[in-house]
């Protein structure tokens, strides 16, 4: 994100929050604890808490790349020419998932139609959470979400994984 995007919404940019933040005694603080002192001190709303958390704790070497509080986390999207219906079925349908996704036994958890879907992956300490969104009557959008992750090498591995994947899927439903 840009400091002309973070100044707009903000008041600062990032070497500003920076500042305020080392200045605060940041670096020795939880997560929680900075989003405190961001809506506390500076009233700053809520996703730009996290945000500015975030970025900051990156910055300053107190968080990877992925990393979240409950493990690491990656998404990966992929537009397809097929209905948002037909979408969602090859994903809740085992035979039409095995067309592209083989060997893959995971528990839904969730789902609301043709919207999305909460899923507990094969490994079963890992979550998906997947999101279907129409792009008019013939096209749509698939988002996948891994969470709880264990390190940033398993990051990796997943966002590949993930984005083959979804290559297959829009190969299957495309044809």
């Amino acid at each position: 994100m840009s400091d002309e995007a973070v100044l707009a919404k903000t008041g600062k940019t990032w070497s500003e929050w920076f500042a305020i933040l080392d200045a605060a005694g940041a670096k020795t603080m939880s997560h929680q604890e900075i989003v405190a002192v961001l809506s506390e001190k500076h009233k700053v709303g809520s996703w730009w808490r996290q945000m500015v958390t975030v970025s900051y704790e990156q910055a300053r070497g107190l968080r990877e790349l992925h990393q979240k509080p409950g493990g690491y986390s990656i998404s990966v999207t992929k537009t397809i020419d097929t209905p948002v219906a037909r979408l969602y079925k090859a994903w809740e349908d085992d035979r039409t998932r095995g067309a592209w996704l083989p060997e893959t036994p995971f528990v839904i958890r969730k789902a609301t139609a043709n919207r999305s879907m909460r899923i507990t992956w094969t490994d079963g300490k890992t979550n998906l959470d997947v999101g279907f969104f129409p792009k008019g009557d013939s096209k749509c959008q698939v988002a996948v979400q891994h969470d709880k992750l264990p390190n940033a090498k398993a990051c990796e591995k997943m966002k590949k994984y993930w984005s083959q994947a979804l290559g297959r899927l829009k190969e299957v439903l495309e044809g």
